[in-house]
């Protein structure tokens, strides 16, 4: 990138001329007779000998190294009694000469800004000469500097003995860009590693001399007085770092411009979510809408049309009740049960509740109150400020810092007064200096070192010289060196200010930096000075071979720090670090502490600012002096003009688009990138997608990106959402990151609020906490609770993300600010709930098996208590829901692995149900919650193309490391229970669902709801899971409800990633879609066309989704680096774009999946895998335990629900004579009419004496009891008091299958014959033989979709195995000649397959012909006209009884 330079006009000495003298002023040294030769000579001529062109590259990589000096004293650590030496750091870059051969060309520099060359800055950026050593020319000379001085045994004179310690210590540095192509080691990987690390010795004598001073030595000031007491600290409550001041005074104007008065952005209220209005989906739908009044117990209803407005409907509602002088803005309508209001702009079908809900709708209309609501911002929060240190969470460290620091401080200034008075006890000042190290990250740095030093040697030459100088020349010679060692006390304080948050600072911070002038061509160069707190430290100057106006804006710099083992000669990373090298687009300036983190490796994947947790010092702390040049990004504007390009030609734009359909640059080959990096004026939003062109750049240069940035400002975008690809990993750059920040501001909150956990990843990436995303998501959580709430608990969540702790907490800090008070002390109450439960949980899973039961009970009434002093409080997992306590006796634990908990809370909304929860705690719900928020977005596309599949998509949270809420479903049960209330094999039975539907939907109408929604349903759910690859299905993992909802729980596994067995995927099948599920569709075969309906509303919702594929990747690769754990690669990617195949036809998508309907029903193992999981559980009781409600109570309860009150005779039938009309009441009170005739009575009762032959059953009225007269009304009165002795007698009698069947069955069985499931079959069926194709011709290709056929029998009426011929005439038949594969035994089989014939340049003048046999029978044939045909269209053509 570019980059501008500041320099300090005030040096003398040319930067060459110093250069020359370092390098002669080396060359001269000679070592003194104390310096200690560290044994390295023998290993650097190994060095040069393996590492290739090391001699060539010497001159790049030169090593700068200050000359060591001579000091009396003996050096120790700060931690260890070892005294310590460094060794030489050697660096190799063979990878980067690779990548230096084309030049960069220099750009964005002016030239009046260049001094001349008489006028350069002649002062060196070190402030001293500094040693230049080429090594290949002398390889035995010896490189050693010095550690830091051990503050504990200064005073120490004795010899220790030499002694190898555990490991010898190096740095591996490396550059991070987004290619690592251009990462440098400094440290060779195998046999070369011991050649950069510094070996460890006991004792060590050093020769005199003098360490470079830092640059502020040099530039302190000349006016300023610091004596040995004047270190004063004051309180910085913004703190101490630059970059934290400035997020806190960006977030206070965020906040700022959202007043509490403002009633449009600070109302209080939960809003319910809308979505744009789904025309298709509502075309002519009214809903059924029951209103409540406040102050009244009147209900009022009404059926409006679904794009009616609230505002009208409110409107409607006031003048029915005759209050025309009121006004419908100064009302709302809220959901009954929830705190949350429908938005009066809006049409009432845009609102997802409705979207959703085709039962009756209960809303309640209320006075919009001009106060705001509860959870509103309050006056007091306008005029409160954000000072981040009072937030977050490891403040109690700041606190504890400053206070030790000044207590020692204090203790400093008396003893350093006492010295200078008595000028004895030098003892007491290098403890409080010790003390002051320790406060401080335990850094000690070399100008204290130096300055004890002096202060020893003063005090030792006062003592020896006493008779020869005078009391008042000793007490100015130490006060000279108090002061001096006042100022290196004083500069550390600085310097760790600078380098941490802290919220205090050193009064009157002097200027530091002297800045040079390092010329055009400088390379990247800093100083690592010491790794405090381990036993060694070291001065090394590391040079890159990388001009600094060639690397991005966006450059990370990680450092590695190694120990080589003495027994085994192995590398192992110790420590690491890293830094943004340009943080507010400006350089590092002077020294600074860096936090080394203790992990095994760096993630080198999604190393940004946010990895670098600078909060405060770790265990091992690394100081870095960057020299004294100030460099600026400046922005280049090069935009060259390229509206005189070419047309490129047709194959070119066709093989763009092919391109275009990988969605994601990380799909796309290096090929295929340079490709369409090459055409890449050519993209537009029509043929190609942004994401896709600007991640094929071929790096991050100063050019390539100014390229990138041309395109990004000529790019049109088709859709907001289309931005979301530049928010990964792959793009850090800040400009295009911030033009797909200004898309996304398009999006309205609730649409926002659906993509949220993505952008708290996208947050990671972000170069600063000021960047435009994370001012998106205060200025949104402002304006929407929702989002506030939502974004609340996922940045809490993403706390626990190793690298990143720091970062979410700092956003969690600015959102809770914003926030207000009362919503953020509701977050905290939510936060208790959670606490609580955890707690509960893990006592519950603590107690032995017997006793959870006793312990659940006295635990509960923790939560008791909590709601006694809160009164309230908000679920997290739907904000919308307010809870006031605790339905004890339906609370429960789960007997699964994880032991969940079943928590049912009261609802504080006195018009609501109780609300029932799933408490998990050992499982990561991070992922479950990841593919319901995908799935979401699959059925959000749906309903918007018009396609309700009739989808629960519950709601999940991960409240913390592994533990969560799980919304309960009403009413759902799993599969395995229905399984095994039908036997031991119920999983191989045909007819299990069906029986369990007819049992609990009596009424027609309930049980052709039932027949439609799972229809539906399951067609959903076998689109979802297969694109997103859910595996791990069984019977325990699908859930039915009464309804006839299906839906599957727990995603645990996903993309692909199988459980096996033996070597063996237990997952063999695409999705779960089985027999017996098709048996329900079809009413046991009767009805076959349901199944060709099943196909091709599967196929149409696959192709609907296919054309968001763009949307899902981005959303998929968004969370790759989430720490998900089976998300996390590439080819996660790749599996779900092979399921969703972007790249075929529909016609091709239709075929293929259809071969995956096919593959699935015919699956046996997935009836297997179920049948082992009912053989498993077989033993369970129940598949929850509580203290009040037993398995036995439970089951009652379950049959209680399919319960006849009554049945009564009403008279004969209208149809026929022989059968009565009885009228049975159920036991919800519903009532509904069968017909029986007295002979099924007859049977009745045989059966029920043959199943309960050991009960006594009331005597049946046989026809020889009835008399010669007036018998029909005897038979009645007869019948009447024999069905009510049966159904009031005993309860096994009265609610067996046999008597329910016989009175609720046989209205259910007319269901599916006389109604049609969807639009597609036909109303009244015709009996013709018939075949469905899908004709298409293009680019000289025909091709041909056999869809369905149906009613094709053999001659004998029995049903055919068929499969379709065709023949392309005239051409010769065995040229022309396609095929099918065959059906086996179906009257309506289901095909999908595809047929192409290529090389058909037009249709006038071919005839298709078409048979269709049964192996070699004939069945029908049907002879096309390909001019006449309707292309792209489906269409049923009659089959004929010959060939012509």
């Amino acid at each position: 990138m570019a980059y501008c330079w500041k320099t300090d006009l005030n040096t003398s000495e040319s930067h060459q001329e110093q250069h020359e003298h370092q390098e002669i002023h080396s060359v001269n040294q000679s070592f003194s007779p104390r310096q200690v030769h560290l044994g390295f000579d023998q290993l650097v001529d190994e060095i040069s000998n393996k590492i290739p062109l090391y001699q060539s590259e010497v001159e790049e990589n030169t090593v700068f190294v200050p000359r060591a000096p001579n000091w009396e004293s003996r050096r120790h650590s700060l931690e260890e009694t070892h005294q310590t030496s460094r060794n030489e750091l050697t660096s190799k870059s063979s990878e980067l000469s690779c990548h230096q051969v084309r030049k960069t060309p220099v750009i964005g520099f002016r030239h009046s800004m260049l001094p001349s060359p008489e006028n350069t800055n002649k002062g060196s950026p070190w402030g001293n000469p500094i040693g230049r050593y080429h090594v290949a020319d002398d390889y035995r000379l010896n490189l050693s500097a010095s550690s830091s001085t051990s503050l504990y045994k200064i005073n120490s004179q004795r010899e220790a003995e030499n002694e190898n310690l555990n490991y010898h210590i190096g740095f591996e540095s490396s550059i991070s860009f987004t290619y690592p192509s251009f990462s440098t080691d400094f440290m060779p990987k195998e046999e070369n590693k011991r050649s950069r690390n510094t070996n460890l010795m006991d004792s060590l004598m050093l020769s005199e001399g003098s360490f470079p001073p830092r640059t502020w030595e040099s530039t302190w000031s000349e006016n300023t007085e610091l004596t040995g007491c004047s270190i004063q600290l004051v309180e910085v409550r913004q703190g101490s770092n630059k970059s934290l001041a400035s997020f806190c005074e960006k977030v206070k104007i965020i906040r700022e411009t959202y007043h509490a008065a403002d009633i449009n952005s600070n109302s209080g209220k939960i809003w319910s979510t809308t979505t744009a209005f789904p025309c298709q989906l509502f075309s002519n739908t009214k809903f059924n809408i029951n209103i409540y009044i406040d102050n009244s117990t009147q209900l009022l209803h009404f059926k409006p049309y679904a794009n009616y407005l609230v505002k009208d409907l409110i409107a409607e509602i006031l003048h029915f009740c005759r209050d025309d002088q009121l006004f419908p803005k100064d009302h709302l309508l809220s959901v009954c049960g929830y705190e949350e209001f429908l938005q009066n702009d809006y049409a009432l079908g845009s609102h997802k509740i409705f979207q959703k809900d085709k039962s009756v709708i209960q809303l309640n209309l209320q006075k919009n109150e001009k106060v705001p609501g509860k959870l509103s911002r309050k006056h007091e929060d306008d005029h409160s400020q954000f000072y981040l240190n009072q937030l977050l969470e490891f403040m109690h460290i700041w606190k504890v810092s400053r206070q030790c620091l000044s207590t020692v401080i204090k203790k400093y200034e008396f003893h350093l007064k006492c010295l200078l008075k008595t000028q004895q006890n030098v003892d007491n000042i290098i403890e409080e200096v010790k003390n002051v190290c320790s406060v401080l990250g335990c850094v000690e740095t070399k100008q204290i070192t130096d300055a004890i030093n002096e202060l020893n040697r003063t005090l030792r030459r006062k003592a020896e010289n006493f008779h020869q100088n005078s009391d008042t020349s000793a007490k100015g010679l130490i006060e000279k060196v108090t002061t001096e060692l006042s100022k290196a006390i004083y500069q550390l304080i600085s310097i760790y200010c600078r380098s941490f948050y802290a919220d205090f600072q050193p009064l009157n911070v002097p200027d530091d930096i002297s800045y040079v002038n390092p010329g055009l061509h400088s390379h990247l160069s800093f100083t690592v000075y010491a790794a405090h707190n381990i036993p060694e430290t070291w001065v090394h100057r590391i040079n890159f071979p990388l001009e600094i106006k060639s690397l991005p804006r966006e450059s990370m710099l990680t450092i590695r720090l190694f120990g080589i083992s003495c027994a085994t000669n192995n590398a192992n990373l110790l420590a690491w670090t890293c830094l943004p090298l340009f943080p507010k687009d400006k350089s590092i300036l002077g020294s600074m502490l860096f936090s080394m983190t203790l992990q095994n490796e760096p993630p080198i994947e999604i190393i940004a600012p946010g990895v670098c947790d600078i909060s405060q010092p770790s265990p091992v702390t690394l100081q870095i002096d960057f020299p004294a040049t100030e460099w600026e990004y400046m922005k280049i504007d090069s935009e060259e003009n390229r509206s005189n390009l070419e047309e490129p030609p047709k194959e070119c734009l066709k093989h763009i688009a092919r391109l275009s359909q990988k969605q994601s640059p990380l799909l796309l080959s290096e090929e295929k990138r340079r490709y369409l990096w090459f055409y890449r004026f050519y993209c537009n939003n029509e043929n190609c997608s942004l994401p896709l062109v600007l991640g094929s750049a071929p790096g991050w240069d100063e050019r390539t990106v100014s390229e990138m940035h041309t395109i990004l400002r000529r790019w049109k975008f088709s859709c907001p959402l289309e931005a979301l690809g530049l928010l990964t990993s792959s793009f850090p750059d800040q400009e295009i990151r911030t033009v797909a920040v200004q898309q996304l501001d398009k999006l309205l909150n609730d649409q926002l609020l659906e993509y949220l956990p993505q952008l708290v990843q996208a947050a990671k990436f972000e170069w600063n906490l000021e960047s435009s995303l994370v001012q998106l998501l205060l200025h949104r959580s402002l304006q929407s609770i929702q989002i506030a709430h939502r974004l609340s608990w996922l940045l809490k969540d993403a706390q626990n993300e190793t690298y990143f702790k720091s970062w979410y907490q700092k956003l969690l800090a600015a959102l809770q600010f914003c926030s207000g008070k009362a919503l953020s002390d509701e977050f905290s109450k939510e936060k208790k709930l959670i606490k609580i439960l955890g707690d509960i949980g893990e006592k519950v899973k603590s107690a032995s098996d017997p006793h959870r039961q006793e312990v659940l009970k006295k635990e509960i009434n923790r939560l008791e208590e909590f709601f006694q002093s809160i009164n309230t409080c908000h679920l997290p997992l739907n904000p919308a829901l307010c809870v006031r306590g605790i339905d004890h006796d339906a609370c429960s634990y789960f007997t699964s692995n994880a032991l969940p908990l079943k928590i049912t809370f009261i609802n504080a909304n006195p018009m609501g149900k109780n609300i029932s929860i799933i408490f998990k705690a050992g499982d990561d719900l991070r992922q479950d919650m990841l593919v319901l928020q995908i799935i979401q977005v699959m059925d959000n596309i749906w309903l918007q193309e018009g396609l309700d599949m009739h989808m629960i998509i519950y709601r999940c949270l991960s409240t913390g490391k592994g533990q969560g809420l799980v919304q309960m479903v009403p009413d759902a049960i799993t599969l395995a229970k229905i399984h095994r209330h039908s036997g031991l094999i119920g999983p191989l039975k045909e007819n299990t669902i069906k029986k369990w539907f007819s049992q609990h939907n009596h009424l027609k109408t309930d049980y052709e709801k039932a027949l439609r929604n799972f229809f539906y349903s399951c067609a959903g759910w076998c689109v979802v899971t297969f694109i997103l690859g859910v595996c791990d299905r069984h019977n325990d993992n699908i859930m039915l409800t009464k309804s006839g909802h299906m839906f599957h729980i727990d995603f645990g596994k996903f993309l692909g990633h199988a459980q096996t067995f033996g070597g063996i995927k237990r997952d063999r099948a695409p999705f779960i879609f089985t027999s017996e599920m098709e048996y329900f569709i079809t009413e046991g075969g009767k009805n076959p066309q349901h199944f060709q309906d099943f196909v091709e509303l599967c196929c149409r919702a696959y192709n609907i989704v296919r054309r968001h594929s763009r949307l899902l990747l981005n959303l998929l690769e968004m969370m790759l680096h989430a720490g998900l754990p089976e998300l996390s690669g590439i080819q996660d990617l790749k599996y779900v774009y092979n399921n969703l195949r972007p790249q075929d036809t529909d016609l091709e998508a239709t075929s293929h999946f259809t071969k995956k309907i096919k593959e699935s029903l015919e699956c046996f193992p997935v009836k297997l895998n179920n049948l082992i999981h009912t053989l498993a559980q077989m033993t369970a009781t129940s598949p929850a335990k509580s203290a009040s409600q037993t398995p036995s109570q439970e089951s009652c309860v379950l049959s209680a629900t399919r319960s006849i009150q009554r049945a009564t005779i009403l008279g004969f039938s209208k149809k026929t004579s022989n059968l009565y009309l009885i009228q049975v009441t159920h036991g919800n009170n519903e009532m509904s009419l069968t017909e029986k005739s007295f002979d099924q009575f007859s049977k009745l009762h045989s059966q029920l004496q043959k199943q309960f032959a050991s009960l006594a059953l009331p005597e049946f009225p046989h026809w020889w009891h009835l008399p010669f007269t007036n018998s029909n009304h005897k038979r009645f009165r007869d019948l009447n008091h024999y069905m009510e002795q049966i159904l009031n007698g005993s309860y096994e009698v009265a609610n067996s299958d046999c008597v329910l069947s016989f009175f609720l069955s046989e209205p259910a069985q007319l269901t599916t014959e006389e109604s049609s499931l969807v639009d597609l079959g036909e109303k009244f069926p015709d009996k013709t033989p018939k075949v469905q194709l899908v004709i298409s011709h293009e680019d000289a290709k025909l091709t041909i979709l056999v869809k369905h056929m149906k009613n094709i029998h053999l001659p004998d009426g029995s049903a055919p195995s068929a499969h379709v011929e065709f023949y392309l005439l005239p051409y010769p038949s065995e040229v022309r000649r396609r095929k099918t594969k065959s059906v086996p035994k179906c009257t309506d089989p289901t095909y999908n397959e595809i047929v192409v014939y290529d090389e058909v340049a037009e249709l006038q003048g071919h005839v298709l012909m078409l048979i269709v046999k049964s192996k070699t029978v004939f069945v029908g044939a049907i002879n096309i006209q390909l001019y006449s045909v309707p292309l792209n269209e489906e269409k049923w053509y009659p089959l004929g009884n010959c060939i012509i």
